[in-house]
C-alpha cells in the first residue's frame, strides 16, 4: 500500500479523534490450550511467546463498514512482535476467566473505540516467529463483523488506520507481502476461499 493508494477515509484518520489509554501487558496471563483448544493452563503473556511460543487462545476480527470496506490496523510501534505492519481490524487475547464473545467485543472498544455485530466464522491453529523476538503460536478464533461508525484509536495499540475494498486488499498483499502480519495473509486468503459470502455483508 503506497500513500497514494490511501481511500479517502484513510487520509482522514490524522484528523480523527485518538485515546491514549493501556489496555494490555506482558504480565497478564493468558489462556493455554491444546489442538483441540480445551484449557490446559495459563501463562504470563510474555513468556507465551517466547522462544517458539506456547499455544494460547486468540482472536482475529475482520470488521467492514456498510459500504463493504475492511477496516485495517497498523499496528503500534511498541508492538514487540510485527510493530508498525498492516493487519486485521483487530486481535487480541482472551483473559483468564473471560468468554470469547466478551473479549472480543471487550478489544474492539479498547483499540479502535467501536461497535460491531460480529460472527464467529472458524478458529485454526499457526504459528509464526518473528526474527528473534519471539513467536506467535496460536489457536485463533475468527470473526467477521459490521459497524456504522468510525474508529477512535488507542495509540498505545494502533498507529494507523484504513478502510479498504477488499480487493484492494488482495493485490495489496500479492504485491508487497512483507507488510502485513502474517495471521492476516493466512486469514484472508481463507476467508476468501471459503467464507467468501461474509465478506460482501
Amino acid at each position: 500500500m503506497t500513500a497514494s493508494s490511501k481511500s479517502a477515509a484513510g487520509d482522514a484518520a490524522a484528523d480523527q479523534a485518538t485515546k491514549d489509554e493501556i489496555v494490555s501487558s506482558e504480565s497478564e496471563a493468558l489462556i493455554l490450550v491444546d489442538s483441540n483448544d480445551s484449557v490446559v493452563g495459563y501463562l504470563d503473556k510474555s513468556a507465551a511467546h517466547d522462544g517458539e511460543g506456547v499455544l494460547h487462545r486468540a482472536f482475529s476480527l475482520f470488521v467492514f463498514d456498510h459500504e463493504g470496506r475492511l477496516l485495517l490496523q497498523q499496528r503500534a510501534p511498541g508492538k514487540r512482535l510485527w510493530p508498525e505492519f498492516w493487519s486485521n481490524s483487530c486481535c487480541s487475547h482472551p483473559r483468564r476467566g473471560e468468554e470469547m464473545e466478551e473479549a472480543v467485543h471487550r478489544r474492539l472498544e479498547q483499540e479502535l473505540g467501536l461497535n460491531a455485530d460480529l460472527e464467529f466464522t472458524y478458529k485454526f491453529e499457526y504459528t509464526a516467529p518473528f526474527r528473534d523476538l519471539g513467536t506467535e503460536h496460536e489457536l485463533c478464533w475468527v470473526y467477521v463483523g459490521r459497524t456504522r461508525s468510525q474508529p477512535v484509536i488507542n495509540t498505545t495499540e494502533v498507529m494507523d488506520w484504513r478502510w479498504i475494498e477488499p480487493a484492494e486488499l488482495t493485490d495489496a498483499i500479492a504485491r508487497e507481502p512483507e507488510r502485513f502480519t502474517p495471521w492476516l495473509k493466512m486469514e484472508w486468503e481463507r476467508l476468501n476461499a471459503e467464507f467468501a459470502e461474509r465478506l460482501t455483508g
